[in-house]
């Protein structure tokens, strides 16, 4: 069984989101929009309340601390450039777009823009809100965010956030305090994609790069005072000048960084941080004793990336396909996850709200595994694997399953980035890859999460060896005709296109969608909420822990 929970926006974030969410109507519907439902719950992974009664009112002049399990590694925090787990989770709280998505239930609200923007017509005026200020007192202008798009979009600076942004053809200076977007096309995404660029300060960029990587200045609720380079703990203050519609509801925060599961485990029982992000799974039961736990269904999840170059025997659809229906998936689920998982039945979750079976659904089906292998002549492969833990959990099972299928598979496993840096444009280093992934991160379309792996050529090109055969033409053809539709009927019908094409004919593809488990100290974290995606998110949550 698996828990899921979508949440709400909370007391103070309801009612001022609301003016913003209305303007949403004219926004393709149900694109990056997880409507609240209520918690399911299963097994050990509901919304427990075992810490005691729930918080009162939160002390505005509190502290909030939390410990968060990514590392900074060697990623700075800007916003045109970086994608590790940390400091995406900090820069949802210390800068902004012209428009964010909730963390909790994924609606798009205006947040440096005056309102909630449609991509309607091929050309947008966009008015930043009043009274914006950056952190250094400056205001936010019309410069700041053409600069910032613009830096975006420059081939020279190679940022991954260009991918997201394909329809705007400029950003210019309208006034001081508004911008016109001119779009290639109108677009249903466009109030959700303004999320993923976030706005900085030129002149503080311009003047020290290296200083804004380290130390970025932002516009957002929150103002980083530590980055822990050298701490391991991030620290956070209130930005008192913030005029948004989530602004911080303490006066401090910080994160320590810990990696180790059980070190941050023990941190939260101790009471020595009051919530903790990547609550082991096998964990969540002794959690419930002393607190509140979790367990939030997403996107998040585990894929099977084969080599589909031509001397490869993975070129051959049906070993690729063999290779799923010979994987006993509700096994890896039981054994290596707790349960905490889906098998995926598309290409997104079930809970998502564009979801649509696919064509293809592969479960155990070991007679036709064999059948497709006996036929290819395929009798061992290579399998690259990364060595999360939770991966590593899944990993040993999925090779037994093809064991039993009649192959032999030739199993390794390395630390994330070693496995990208052994196959990055390397078609020779690797049969089938097995990895975790969620780029619902930086948005929750459809488009969005397809054109992650199946858009550009890091993914196509570089790892997959994929690009230029059929299927690949096909799939860039109904990415493009899917990001051009306004009718939100037309762009469903071309989404489920892609869920079937993609399902077919498996270059990447899920092998489940994870809960992603939360623990946190209910008796004094006020509104505070688990999301579905890698890190924790203190937007409009308070506390009634003394600073």
């Amino acid at each position: 069984m698996i828990t899921h929970s979508t949440g709400r926006l909370g007391r103070r974030g309801f009612l001022r989101g609301t003016a913003a969410l209305a303007g949403a109507a004219g926004i393709v519907a149900g694109i990056g929009a997880c409507a609240p439902r209520d918690n399911g719950s299963a097994g050990g992974a509901g919304g427990s309340d075992g810490g005691g009664e729930p918080a009162g009112e939160a002390n505005p002049d509190g502290h909030i601390s939390a410990a968060i399990s990514y590392e900074l590694g060697t990623n700075g925090y800007d916003p045109m450039t970086t994608s590790a787990a940390l400091t995406v989770a900090v820069n949802w709280h210390t800068l902004e777009g012209l428009t964010e998505l909730h963390p909790v239930t994924r609606e798009a609200y205006a947040a440096l823009a005056a309102e909630l923007p449609s991509g309607e017509s091929d050309s947008v005026d966009v008015t930043l809100r009043e009274g914006a200020v950056f952190h250094d007192g400056s205001p936010v202008t019309a410069d700041d965010v053409v600069f910032s798009f613009e830096r975006v979009q420059d081939p020279d600076n190679a940022s991954l956030y260009s991918q997201f942004i394909p329809f705007i053809d400029s950003v210019e200076k309208k006034d001081d305090t508004t911008v016109t977007f001119t779009l290639k096309h109108p677009t249903g995404v466009f109030a959700e994609r303004l999320s993923t660029v976030k706005i900085v300060p030129k002149a503080a960029v311009e003047e020290d790069p290296d200083a804004f990587d380290s130390n970025p200045v932002g516009s957002g609720p929150w103002r980083m005072t530590d980055n822990s380079a050298s701490s391991k703990i991030v620290e956070f203050e209130r930005h008192e000048e913030y005029t948004g519609p989530m602004p911080a509801q303490a006066a401090t925060m910080s994160w320590q960084v810990i990696p180790d599961p059980s070190t941050r485990t023990n941190a939260l029982q101790s009471q020595t941080v009051q919530a903790i992000d990547s609550v082991p799974y096998l964990s969540i039961d002794q959690l419930e004793a002393t607190g509140s736990v979790e367990s939030v269904g997403g996107f998040g999840l585990l894929f099977a990336m084969f080599n589909n170059s031509e001397d490869n025997p993975f070129h051959d659809l049906k070993n690729r396909q063999a290779f799923l229906y010979a994987i006993d998936m509700d096994k890896v689920i039981e054994t290596g996850l707790a349960g905490q998982a889906e098998p995926a039945s598309c290409f997104v979750q079930k809970e998502h709200p564009n979801y649509k079976e696919a064509s293809t659904v592969y479960s155990l089906d070991v007679e036709k595994a064999k059948s497709l292998f006996e036929e290819t002549g395929l009798t061992s492969f290579r399998m690259l694997c990364t060595d999360h833990d939770w991966v590593a959990q899944c990993t040993p099972i999925i090779q037994e399953s093809l064991g039993a299928a009649g192959v032999e598979v030739k199993f390794e496993q390395k630390q994330s980035a070693d496995v990208y840096t052994t196959i990055d444009g390397n078609p020779e280093a690797y049969d089938v890859v097995i990895a975790p992934g969620d780029p619902s991160v930086f948005g929750n379309d459809p488009d969005l999460l397809m054109r992650w792996w199946y858009g550009g050529d890091v993914w196509t090109e570089g790892r997959m060896h994929w690009k230029g055969q059929p299927s690949y033409d096909e799939v860039q053809s109904l990415l493009e005709q899917g990001l051009e539709a306004i009718d939100p009927a037309e762009q469903e019908e071309t989404w489920g296109q892609l869920f079937d094409l993609l399902s077919d004919e498996v270059p990447l593809y899920p092998l489940f969608h994870r809960n992603a488990p939360t623990a946190w100290d209910s008796t004094t974290l006020v509104d505070f909420q688990p999301i579905s995606l890698t890190g924790l998110s203190f937007v409009d949550v308070g506390t009634t822990e003394s600073a």
